[in-house]
């Protein structure tokens, strides 16, 4: 059930107090009441948070929405299919969108109803150790703690206001009025590559730009290459080492001055200037001090025992958005915090978060996944390794496709003669659908599986995950194509 607060007064008492109602928030609350506790839910906007109402859910609905116009362009030019687009109807390809993020919101709000979760909307702060005061609400005490789940917001730049027109966030840039004939991505990052690959993919000229030396910084090497070559293949200019350092409103877009790594000053102009810099928690108006608890110089809410995602104050725990590395700020791995925190409020023991073994994906074309280790991590760690790098077009599934890409393996390299004898370190993928061929990567490093471990298990043949195979086989020392 939804309160709206304005009838609710006085001191109300719950087991588990959950200020926040995104991934994290909600996944704890569902956890939580599956296991008998009294579960009050505060949320001042729409349960779901950020991820559903405007990021992950609205935007891979319409990158699925440009993969369809990538594949007509395909089927001209690769297969002789003489298809064209006449006219993309914007109005009808945002109610399929919102149709779909609606659809998932009331799955939301009804998992949390039968399971008995107290939603309560309003603003929420704390004030003390098990007290929380929802606005509109009154004050509610917490017999066993309080789950801090307040999510974050894109990080802004000095001096750069968006107008949700010609400045836009992430936040707010599927929501801008159509489609722009030329936008200037600011970031590199997963969330500024799939916006302009989706952007690209609607007919827009796109500059993609990014302060440090590759696209994805965090990932492995070889990912951010074979992306910069699939995006630049698509007309897509990337420009990295270069940084914003001024921009101009102009009546109908912007004009922007990016200064390069060798201190030239390049100007560009576009329709859209899309801010895609990455994301800050979002703490204003919690009342950290009020509990005992404060937020580090970055806004972050660190836990003092991450096996229990508790900080410093028992009692208080912390999910998704707030936490600082190693946790990634992923939907998915918050719903891996939320069970966490509700069963160990609950008493039952659980295991810690692997943030090494959560996959990270960029859904853009080409897509990029990834789990483990990069090369470079596991070498600063002092580890001996074998690498094994496998292009997709080396399958015929892969020469199928036609989108080029790769699969590297990064396994440790226990045997005298420097042979992947070690577990698998880290997998990285980049081509097209492997945003769901990570899987079966994430099970080989989350179980700690040697490379004859994978070799020992047959891929279908022709797929591109028969890719994963090969290479696994070549580390194994039994490789087919591969030498």
């Amino acid at each position: 059930m939804v309160k709206t607060g304005s009838t609710k007064t006085g001191t109300n008492t719950a087991d588990v107090i959950v200020i926040g109602g995104g991934t994290g928030g909600y996944g704890t609350a569902l956890r939580a009441a599956s296991l008998g506790l009294r579960v009050v839910l505060a949320e001042r906007d729409l349960i779901g948070g950020t991820c559903l109402h405007r990021g992950c859910i609205p935007s891979k609905a319409m990158l699925h929405a440009a993969e369809l116009v990538d594949g007509i362009a395909e089927a001209r030019e690769r297969w002789g299919v003489k298809a064209t687009v006449d006219a993309l109807d914007w109005p009808a390809l945002v109610a399929t969108r919102d149709d779909i993020v609606a659809r998932n919101h009331q799955g939301v709000a009804g998992h949390l109803a039968h399971a008995g979760v107290e939603v309560v909307r309003g603003t929420a702060r704390l004030t003390g150790t098990r007290t929380v005061r929802i606005e509109g609400a009154g004050e509610f005490t917490a017999r066993r703690g309080i789950v801090l789940a307040t999510g974050s917001r894109p990080r802004l730049l000095p001096g750069l206001t968006p107008d949700g027109r010609r400045v836009v966030t992430s936040d707010d840039a599927l929501f801008a009025p159509g489609l722009p004939a030329s936008v200037l991505v600011l970031g590199g990052g997963a969330i500024g590559v799939e916006y302009a690959s989706f952007h690209r993919s609607m007919g827009a000229e796109v500059t993609l730009v990014e302060a440090a030396e590759r696209l994805l910084p965090l990932e492995d090497e070889a990912v951010g290459r074979h992306l910069v070559r699939g995006l630049k293949k698509r007309g897509i200019t990337v420009r990295t080492g270069s940084t914003l350092s001024g921009a101009e409103l102009l009546p109908d877009g912007v004009r922007a001055t990016l200064r390069t790594a060798k201190g030239q000053d390049v100007v560009l102009e576009a329709e859209r200037l899309l801010v895609a810099v990455g994301r800050t928690p979002v703490t204003v108006g919690l009342d950290l001090a009020a509990a005992g608890l404060s937020a580090d110089a970055r806004g972050y809410v660190a836990p003092a025992d991450w096996s229990r995602l508790e900080t410093a104050v028992p009692g208080i725990h912390v999910v998704g958005d707030l936490l600082p590395p190693p946790s990634l700020g992923l939907a998915h791995a918050s719903f891996a915090e939320g069970l966490l925190v509700a069963e160990t409020l609950a008493g039952i023991p659980s295991p810690p978060v692997d943030y090494a073994a959560v996959p990270r994906v960029t859904y853009s074309s080409p897509q990029t996944a990834s789990v483990g280790l990069t090369e470079a991590e596991a070498r600063a760690r002092g580890l001996a390794v074998k690498v094994n790098t496998l292009p997709l077009t080396a399958t015929a599934k892969g020469m199928v496709h036609g989108q080029g890409g790769m699969v590297k393996v990064v396994a440790a390299a226990d045997g005298a003669g420097g042979e992947a004898t070690g577990t698998v370190l880290g997998v990285h993928l980049v081509g097209p659908h492997v945003s769901e061929m990570i899987a079966e990567s994430q099970l080989i490093v989350g179980w700690d599986a040697e490379p004859s471990d994978v070799a020992r298990h047959i891929h279908a043949h022709p797929t591109l995950s028969e890719a994963v195979g090969e290479a696994f086989l070549t580390l194994a020392g039994r490789g087919l194509h591969q030498h």
